[in-house]
């Protein structure tokens, strides 16, 4: 058995790709189960192995898996909480999940997705795995800093962040003016600052916090170049965010485009 497989659980976005990237590099071989709710197409050009399997489908996943000699996997990608209350078909396993549940908050979940894994075998590792070095930083991470407004904005916000997600209902809150304008929901980040947008205008502020106790082996907070772009079309100019428990997806780059765009980026310390 080859003890450099690595397995995935791909949701949305750049994450999954990114992340194979950087395994393949490690010398891993990606074997994949990529979500046809939200996977890209363009996944399967980055990994050796891939399956696709619908959300609910928890046993094709853990068989494709032992099938395959996977005994690690990561999980990448934002997969929306709004799946659950769709057109989502659980198999006997998600059924019975769901059915001693207490709630379906992310992390309660998650947390029992985890344990029917490794009652198979299969160990998940930190989201964060391969890519550490984009783990943010504390303190400013662009050329512009923070403004005098700004920065009482996030000393205002950051409590308040840490609490909504201490509660898990969003890693996201955005503060104007020392006032909450938008909490983030099922919608997402990128959806809710938009939304902010459109109630406050320009001139906010994106505060993103980890849960005190977070678990980096999923539901990482990410900041993507589509937060920027989210920002951008918001009217924000400034993001800040927890040190070492948020992933700046292409770190430099991200850095480098928040530059051109004349944000400010800023990790904080909890």
């Amino acid at each position: 058995m080859n003890n450099k497989k690595i397995g995935l659980i791909a949701g949305n976005g750049a994450f999954p790709i990114l992340f194979a990237d950087q395994a393949r590099r490690q010398g891993e071989q990606v074997v994949a189960v990529a979500l046809k709710e939200e996977a890209s197409q363009d996944l399967a050009r980055h990994v050796d192995q891939i399956t696709w399997l619908s959300l609910g489908q928890l046993g094709k996943t853990i068989d494709f898996f032992k099938d395959n000699g996977v005994t690690r996997a990561v999980m990448a990608g934002q997969v929306k909480h709004t799946q659950l209350f769709r057109d989502i078909v659980p198999d006997f396993r998600v059924a019975k999940l769901l059915a001693k549940a207490v709630n379906k908050k992310a992390e309660s979940l998650l947390s029992a997705v985890t344990r029917e894994f490794e009652s198979e075998g299969i160990q998940f590792l930190s989201s964060a795995t391969y890519l550490e070095d984009w783990l943010c930083p504390p303190g400013p991470l662009t050329k512009r800093k923070p403004s005098a407004e700004e920065e009482a904005d996030i000393a205002f916000g950051w409590p308040l962040a840490r609490l909504i997600a201490e509660q898990d209902i969003g890693q996201t809150l955005i503060v104007k003016d020392k006032t909450v304008v938008a909490v983030e929901g099922m919608e997402g980040t990128d959806a809710c600052i938009r939304r902010a947008g459109e109630v406050a205008g320009p001139g906010c502020v994106v505060i993103k916090a980890a849960r005190p106790r977070q678990d980096l082996r999923f539901d990482i907070p990410v900041i993507g170049l589509r937060t920027l772009e989210s920002m951008r079309q918001a009217g924000i100019r400034a993001l800040a965010m927890e040190a070492g428990k948020t992933l700046l997806l292409d770190k430099e780059t991200l850095i480098k485009e928040a530059n051109g765009a004349d944000l400010a980026l800023t990790g904080l310390q909890a």
